[in-house]
């Protein structure tokens, strides 16, 4: 069974500059449209994300087979729509956009505190306008650690056409050297942001009980933090409207005994997100490990 993650995103040049011009010159309700097309050709012919997703709400959920299969397709046209607003986050469109923040004081004073610290979330609704979101209202200084697997040209025809992200990018590399960068940005104390959700081949994991079933969760991300010994906190952004986002941050800790200790606590708040919007669960592929 194939559970781990290549960290690549799908989609072609050609798709994306379609619905950069479309949010630019149309507006992103009008991309909406178009984007029940693209989601039903991947419900249709993305066999194996549709089953691992259908596979996810019954194990999960306890769906019937129908329930799981409704779920689905709607988790197909949110993601389009995520997706979409990644995009006009970035243009004069985003005026149409709201945001309500739970728990944004304890950013703040976090922030304030000077001493850095991190900020896990998970692949449910939209970290990245949460991040351009949080670089706006609290500081410049967030940066994101993630696989770079992206493909070059398509983030550089992003970037150029839509503006870049307030934040910067800290790539995962095989030889390490993004804890050199960690631990150098948590020295400028800056914030680090990092989703925590997903395995890849040849790393360690922990193996947690998650809604009703289990599953593996990196173990590095939770080590790390463990070692840094800086405030972390966990923070999300989802989807609660045809243009309106819900924000939230747990209060921050840095007294944990344990990183196994670290991710149950994780993995407790994440299932709560994933109850409240089961939907907006944006992991494609089989999930759990029993």
């Amino acid at each position: 069974m194939e559970q781990k993650w290549d960290g690549k995103t799908k989609g072609s040049l050609l798709g994306y500059r379609f619905f950069i011009f479309a949010i630019k010159f149309l507006g992103v309700r009008f991309a909406y449209v178009f984007c029940i097309g693209v989601s039903a050709y991947f419900i249709l012919f993305a066999r194996k994300q549709r089953f691992a997703l259908i596979s996810f709400y019954k194990k999960g959920f306890g769906y019937s087979t129908p329930q799981a299969i409704r779920a689905t397709v709607r988790n197909f046209y949110l993601f389009g729509q995520t997706l979409i607003d990644r995009i006009a986050l970035k243009t004069k469109r985003k005026r149409i956009f709201s945001f309500r923040f739970n728990n944004e004081q304890a950013l703040i004073e976090m922030n304030a505190a000077g001493k850095g610290g991190f900020l896990f979330s998970a692949h449910v609704g939209n970290w990245e306008n949460a991040g351009n979101l949080l670089g706006e209202r609290i500081t410049l200084k967030i940066n994101i650690l993630m696989l770079d697997a992206e493909v070059q040209k398509i983030k550089a025809f992003i970037e150029d056409a839509a503006g870049k992200s307030q934040y910067n990018l800290i790539p995962i590399k095989d030889d390490m050297s993004h804890l050199i960068l960690i631990h150098q940005a948590l020295k400028r104390n800056e914030l680090i942001a990092l989703h925590a959700d997903r395995t890849t081949f040849g790393q360690k994991n922990f193996r947690l009980k998650f809604l009703n079933g289990f599953a593996e969760f990196p173990a590095g991300p939770f080590i790390m933090a463990y070692k840094f010994k800086v405030p972390l906190t966990f923070v999300y952004a989802v989807k609660k409207g045809s243009t309106h986002y819900e924000l939230s941050a747990t209060n921050p800790k840095n007294d944990f005994e344990s990183p196994e200790k670290i991710a149950e606590e994780y993995v407790k708040h994440l299932e709560k997100q994933v109850i409240a919007s089961p939907t907006q669960w944006f992991n494609f592929f089989e999930y759990y490990v029993d």
